[in-house]
């Protein structure tokens, strides 16, 4: 199968990318590094001739609802638009679990993009995942000013890249399905501590402080809104299992 990834170079696009090579599919990745602009469609014209499935894991990292819209209705809009002008068969998109029921921030971008797929002429797939194990380490970074990291109180069941990229390989071989069970980690945790347990671990000294806010959102990721419901599908490794696998590979890099 050809197989186009769309932001083939991101946390779970990498690994979608490496995955479908091992099992002998042609890859193609659509990313700025590869002469693809997503947002403005620079570069996309002809890309997708002779790509059978699109998988579209593109992403932005912000808490503006605005910001999130605007880049998921340019990046789905202009990869729709290539996707038929090529006759793609299948366009497969990932979002994240909640999307319809915090429709603020990046999940009000997320629920954009999958109406857009979804109304759309190309048939589909959608898969909604739980935050990554990563994003521990990307809220530490974001939240830190000097030795303090302010963090939102979040009840999330993190799940490994990895195990998304699987799922995601394992749909575009299926082919088009609609909406397909959430997919979750096997465990309910709270990212106040995951960031702790990261900052910690990674030798990093901070003073992890958790915070809420009126809104929407924040009481979505407060009261387990954001969490799979009954009949998800449920990953393997637990936070705590990737991150001591980090470590090993930090330790002992592969050559």
């Amino acid at each position: 199968m050809n197989i186009a990834v769309a932001g083939g170079t991101g946390k779970v696009g990498r690994h979608v990318v490496s995955i479908a090579r091992e099992r002998g599919h042609t890859v193609k990745i659509l990313a700025r590094s590869e002469g693809v602009d997503l947002v403005t469609g620079r570069g996309l014209a002809g890309a997708l001739e002779g790509v059978d499935t699109v998988i579209d894991v593109v992403s932005i990292q912000t808490l503006s609802a605005k910001a999130s819209v605007e880049f998921f209705r340019a990046t789905t809009t202009n990869l729709l638009q290539a996707a038929k002008a090529a006759g793609v068969r299948h366009y497969l998109a990932l979002s994240i679990v909640g999307a319809d029921k915090a429709a603020a921030g990046i999940y009000s971008g997320k629920l954009v993009q999958e109406e857009l797929v979804s109304g759309g002429e190309v048939p589909w797939t959608i898969l909604r995942a739980t935050q990554f194990h990563e994003f521990a380490g990307q809220v530490l970074a974001r939240s830190s000013v000097g030795p303090l990291a302010v963090v939102p109180r979040m009840t999330t069941q993190p799940i490994a890249a990895r195990e998304v990229a699987v799922a995601l390989v394992d749909a575009a071989e299926a082919g088009p399905q609609g909406r397909i069970p959430d997919l979750g980690g096997p465990r309910v945790e709270q990212l106040v501590d995951m960031v702790r347990t990261y900052a910690r671990e990674s030798g990093q000294r901070k003073l992890v402080v958790g915070a809420t806010a009126p809104g929407r959102l924040w009481k979505a990721m407060r009261n387990g809104t954001l969490l799979p419901e009954a009949g998800a599908a449920v990953g393997r490794q637990t936070f705590r299992e990737w991150l001591a696998a980090l470590k090993q590979q930090q330790v002992h890099p592969k050559p």
